[in-house]
């Protein structure tokens, strides 16, 4: 039997710890500048905490926009708890890091995107592994734009 290095499951926990200590430094001195994050996460996985309200409008994903109003953010090993205004109605959540999708700074366009064995794309689907996480730059229209609007850049492309 041969050992090998998982450089992609490496890559996913290096990234869910940025997000982890971004978001502890923003709980401890606030968001500094124009930074703000869109964080778009699984709903359905295990340990996401939610209103039933939100998790039926949201049946499988949902994103969040963390700027100019959010309260009781705290950050732990395993996820994040923050209370967000939805309509006027402060609701909270607690998302583990495993449920993030995407996480997008667009004020420095900087965002991480998870890719998950359930998004099968051309060689996966031959029972290739699933790509390393990848890197989004976006570029700046002088809007806040949507995680979906990023150009995904796949570390695939600069492997020998």
């Amino acid at each position: 039997m041969s050992r090998s290095i998982d450089y992609g499951n490496l890559m996913h926990r290096a990234m869910r710890g940025l997000i982890k200590e971004v978001l502890a430094d923003v709980a401890a001195n606030g968001l500094p500048g124009q930074h703000h994050f869109f964080i778009t996460f699984d709903t359905m996985h295990p340990g996401v905490e939610l209103a039933d309200w939100l998790s039926d409008r949201y049946p499988e994903e949902m994103t969040i926009v963390m700027q100019h109003w959010f309260d009781n953010l705290e950050v732990g090993d395993e996820g994040f708890a923050v209370t967000l205004n939805f309509g006027d109605n402060p609701e909270p959540l607690y998302i583990p890091y495993d449920a993030i999708r995407t996480f997008v700074d667009p004020s420095v366009e900087f965002g991480l995107r998870f890719e998950t064995p359930e998004e099968p794309r051309g060689e996966e689907a031959d029972g290739q592994q699933p790509p390393a996480p990848t890197s989004q730059p976006q570029k700046d229209t002088g809007r806040a734009a949507a995680p979906q609007d990023a150009e995904v850049v796949s570390l695939d492309s600069f492997r020998k």
